[in-house]
């Protein structure tokens, strides 16, 4: 995933910069798969679209995250024809990728719990 990369002394500020990434992309893909099946470019642009251009999945973080993805299980692959003639590997979710999905969102949401009531502090 395409992220602005800052540079700080502060030990503090990179440990609230680095935010489970690896996961949020997992978590992203895997919802985008709940949709419908689709190949990885696909899906990148389905992402870029959705996050209003606030999100852009580079190949060499894509790839390498549905490859995991396969190897756990929670995605399946097959060979077929794009509209434009091309072959491409369409990615499917599979039932342990929707059981990782709830695990992700749950894990997620309960992250995001927490910046709200330690913003909420901030704002008191």
């Amino acid at each position: 995933m395409h992220l602005e990369e800052r540079s700080s002394t502060s030990s503090t500020f990179n440990q609230i910069r680095f935010l489970d990434i690896t996961g949020s992309l997992e978590m992203m893909i895997l919802q985008t798969l709940r949709r419908q099946p689709m190949h990885g470019y696909a899906l990148a642009e389905t992402i870029r679209r959705g996050s209003n251009d606030l999100l852009q999945v580079e190949e060499g973080t894509l790839y390498p995250a549905l490859l995991r993805m396969l190897k756990a299980g929670w995605v399946s692959s097959e060979w077929s024809l794009s509209a434009r003639n091309r072959r491409v590997r369409i990615y499917r979710i599979s039932a342990a990728g929707r059981k990782q999905l709830a695990r992700e969102v749950s894990a997620f949401e309960r992250m995001l719990e927490g910046f709200r009531r330690v913003m909420g502090m901030a704002q008191s």
